[in-house]
């Protein structure tokens, strides 16, 4: 396993084998999206997507909190006066030139994300923890939406995309409304998550889980994102079609002969890295 980087620095990014632990690294303040920290999740991210050897990624925090959401102490955000333009319009735009493509980032990657969710996730810290391909709890954590009760905003970074898909409009609606705690035990149950785990347990869970993602063929998570996202919007007979499509292509990779073959002599496939 690689050493961590500078604890000075807002995330910190160490490799276990072919799977990467990306954490989030200010655990004094709870690990709140400043700006410095967005930027070098950005950056790590495209560091590892560029560098190849990356099987799957862990995504979660230092200290006793996964991630409270924006960084309410900046200028304009905690009341600070700035002349230059209102606090919505910075604050819109930083979404749209920042936060926003952290997340596209995170569903972007050529490899399965696995979110391990240490302690609290609030605020945006949700948006950031739902973006991974799975979810895995600590025991001890919870999900918390602030945004209307406590500010007279919505949920951001794509909280209310996620959401309304992974449990539902009653419950999302609630969640967002009522801004209560929605602990991981509850999560699990709900399916917007996952798993819940003992504290203990979650990073070697984490990690464990990951690399059995790792083991999957080169594509499977830009494809299984894909089935998912285009099921949303089909019919029934619109995503057999999609399926039928995709299955034209992807029967005749090297993956599936690998895995005809594993099947056949009864041992585990083994996939490459890379093309099939």
């Amino acid at each position: 396993m690689s050493h961590p980087q500078d604890p000075k620095d807002p995330v910190s990014c160490e490799r276990d084998g072919d799977v990467a632990i990306l954490s989030l690294n200010i655990p004094a303040r709870l690990n709140p999206l400043t700006e410095h920290m967005q930027r070098a999740m950005r950056d790590t991210l495209a560091r590892l997507r560029e560098e190849g050897g990356v099987g799957a990624l862990v995504l979660t925090g230092a200290g006793r909190a996964f991630c409270v959401g924006a960084d309410l102490s900046v200028s304009g955000m905690g009341g600070k006066a700035d002349t230059r333009a209102t606090v919505g319009a910075r604050a819109a735009e930083a979404m749209e030139s920042l936060s926003n493509r952290l997340i596209e980032d995170l569903r972007n990657l050529p490899f399965p994300v696995v979110s391990a969710v240490n302690g609290p996730a609030a605020g945006a810290g949700v948006g950031v923890a739902l973006a991974a391909d799975i979810v895995l709890a600590a025991r001890s954590a919870y999900f918390y939406l602030p945004f209307m009760p406590r500010l007279g905003i919505v949920p951001d970074l794509g909280t209310t995309w996620f959401l309304e898909r992974l449990v539902g409009r009653a419950r999302a609606v609630g969640m967002s409304m009522l801004g209560e705690r929605l602990p991981a035990e509850q999560a699990a149950q709900w399916g917007l998550i996952w798993d819940c785990v003992d504290d203990g347990q979650l990073r070697a869970q984490a990690v464990a889980l990951a690399r059995r993602l790792a083991s999957l063929p080169a594509h499977a998570a830009v494809e299984i994102r894909a089935a998912y996202d285009s099921a949303e919007r089909q019919s029934l007979a619109g995503q057999m079609r999609y399926e039928a499509e995709r299955q034209r292509e992807l029967l005749d990779r090297p993956s599936f002969a690998e895995g005809v073959r594993a099947f056949m002599e009864k041992r585990e496939p083994v996939f490459r890295r890379t093309g099939g």
